[in-house]
């Protein structure tokens, strides 16, 4: 008698990792694919992402999503780096080939996918608004820079840190997208969609930015998510904007990484909706 097909095997290397919403994602992902796979979490010491990610490898692994605080070191560990992920400078997803460790970086895209697909919003000749320029904001540079504003601006408290991204997607730009950047105060005029890529709602806070940059229809997106909406989102809501926060992101990055991983491309509306559910209730 044949012994079964073992599952191949992938896991989220983060450090902490036992919040992380992955498992259940892939799980979902898998299922409703006929993928034979089992993805698990792994907690890596702060000085071992190496070593963890390499007695995975040896143990048969396929395949990791990175999370915080590996990105970096996930970065220099690929041995090829997609285009996305070297404009990055950060690697969220690592597949195993032979000998080969490619690096990828999911996030923008699935920022991207949440909004033109899940919100029905097209990027396509807006003014577009990105708050922060640290590794979120710059994660998602070049997905936003592919589907061809009209415009993108990029704030930040220091000017320097958001014109080095400015350098950075304009050798990158596609068409004839206007790229600038500026600090909170100098923003003006109306913005279809503003993409807060700081962390000043973990703390509860939202950037200095005026009201008026917010029109009826400016679609006001927060990357981070919770059980109950996050600053931004509330000052959003005050001018009277269309709002998303980035559980959906979260979903579709990870399904842009099972794409990567098994060729493959899952259904995201009922796992967002599923997940969803649980967030509020």
């Amino acid at each position: 008698m044949s012994n079964p097909v073992e599952n191949d095997q992938y896991a989220v290397i983060g450090n902490p990792i036992a919040h992380s919403k992955s498992p259940a994602i892939h799980g979902r992902f898998a299922a409703q694919s006929g993928q034979r796979m089992e993805y698990q979490r792994l907690l890596a010491p702060l000085d071992g992402f190496a070593l963890c990610v390499s007695a995975f490898r040896a143990g048969g692994g396929k395949g990791v999503n990175v999370t915080v605080p590996f990105k970096l070191e996930a970065f220099a560990l690929a041995t090829r780096l997609t285009p996305r992920a070297q404009v990055a400078g950060a690697v969220n997803t690592l597949k195993f080939d032979d000998e080969n460790i490619l690096g990828d970086n999911t996030d923008g895209i699935g920022l991207v996918s949440d909004i033109v697909r899940n919100a029905g919003v097209s990027l396509e000749n807006k003014r577009i608004l990105l708050l922060g320029a640290g590794g979120a904001a710059r994660g998602v540079l070049l997905p936003v820079l592919s589907e061809r504003p009209s415009e993108l601006v990029i704030a930040n408290r220091t000017v320097s840190k958001a014109q080095q991204l400015v350098e950075l997607a304009t050798a990158h730009k596609q068409g004839e997208v206007l790229i600038s950047a500026c600090e909170w105060s100098q923003l003006s005029g109306k913005f279809d969609v503003i993409i807060n890529a700081t962390s000043a709602s973990l703390s509860d806070e939202v950037p200095p930015i005026s009201g008026d940059l917010f029109a009826a229809h400016t679609l006001a997106y927060d990357m981070m998510y919770g059980a109950q909406m996050t600053s931004f989102l509330r000052f959003a809501q005050s001018q009277g904007a269309v709002l998303r926060d980035g559980l959906g992101m979260l979903v579709e990055q990870a399904a842009e990484a099972f794409y990567l991983w098994r060729g493959v491309r899952p259904e995201t509306a009922a796992v967002l909706a599923d997940m969803r559910h649980a967030l509020e209730s």
